[in-house]
């Protein structure tokens, strides 16, 4: 147990060159002696984590042994693109840009999705903006329910409850996005002989805030281990461009803007990752109430909401079942 007064938000301060001195060198570890790559492939998205990870990749490999990967889309953020080749000249990186929608559009992403919204509103079309938000952990209700919120051309915005199936047909057709992104990752690192790179945080991988083959497939992930706070303390430490690390967090995903408490995790991540750190040490709701700012009764939501979603994370994380053990031994 954790005496209330060591318990505040100094629990997640760590050496930052330290730190960076212990991810390079395992990444030169395992990408070049285990994995027998001769660099890194990662796609930039202008977000903090991507960045991390590419200037911890220029260091640990050299720049010129790392390529990074913008693949814009037809709802793309408009500053993603340049944020991404921001990230890439501070860090000295070769990029490649690759626009996915005409992929997208070929797999029927967009239009798999646009038929599910029709389905609640039968006049949506290409002209309108889209997005999933989920309702407050925080309130009245002990159900977490997802809304689709559309805007018109002419600015009008509807909120509408979402049954299962449209949903699931949403997320479906959204997740096109990551897994054609991972696969052209996989292209440049199969011509290059590198590794690819995925670059979730410790929220995101533990609570499963990715898609599976697509941005959850990787052959190394360097801050994994991280806690979002964290990752921003390595940003500054690598001279990640300001305005990334005073960017919020979003999703990228949908049309409409959209944070990532807004589409998945409902805390900030400062709060979070205190809650989560708290969770892995056992410390009680009431002490991380008092660091937190929340009220007990809100941690104990946030502690419940966390083991909700490791349980949905697992089949994410899963590997694929064989039927024996050790098939390569047959």
């Amino acid at each position: 147990m954790i005496a209330t007064e060591l318990f505040t938000a100094d629990v997640l301060q760590l050496d930052a060159e330290a730190e960076i001195a212990r991810v390079i060198a395992w990444l030169r570890r395992t990408v070049g002696h285990e994995l027998r790559r001769k660099g890194a492939v990662l796609g930039l998205s202008g977000g903090i984590d991507s960045s991390v990870c590419a200037a911890l990749c220029a260091r640990a490999f050299g720049p010129n042994r790392v390529l990074g990967v913008l693949m814009p889309e037809r709802e793309s953020a408009s500053e993603s693109l340049s944020l991404g080749q921001a990230v890439a000249e501070r860090f000295g990186i070769p990029t490649v840009v690759e626009p996915i929608a005409a992929m997208l559009d070929a797999a029927g992403c967009y239009a798999r999705r646009d038929a599910a919204i029709r389905q609640l509103v039968p006049e949506f079309n290409a002209d309108w903006k889209c997005k999933l938000a989920l309702s407050s952990l925080f309130g009245d209700s002990p159900y977490r329910l997802t809304s689709l919120v559309v805007q018109s051309p002419d600015g009008r915005v509807l909120r509408l409850r979402l049954p299962l199936e449209p949903y699931q047909s949403i997320v479906a057709a959204t997740n096109f996005k990551q897994r054609t992104r991972k696969m052209l990752e996989y292209f440049h690192a199969d011509r290059l002989r590198y590794a690819v790179v995925g670059t979730p945080n410790r929220l995101e991988y533990e609570l499963g805030f990715f898609v599976k083959n697509g941005d959850g497939a990787a052959d190394v992930k360097p801050i994994a281990h991280l806690y979002k706070t964290q990752v921003y303390q390595l940003a500054e430490a690598l001279d990640v461009p300001a305005e990334i690390r005073c960017r919020p967090p979003t999703t990228d995903t949908f049309s409409l803007p959209q944070s990532q408490d807004e589409f998945y995790f409902a805390v900030p991540y400062a709060e979070l990752d205190l809650c989560l750190w708290a969770d892995h040490h056992g410390v009680p709701a009431d002490q991380v109430a008092e660091a937190t700012g929340l009220s007990v009764d809100d941690v104990l939501r946030v502690f419940d909401d966390i083991q909700a979603k490791r349980t949905v994370a697992e089949y994410l994380h899963a590997a694929p079942r064989w039927m024996e053990a050790d098939v390569r031994r047959d």
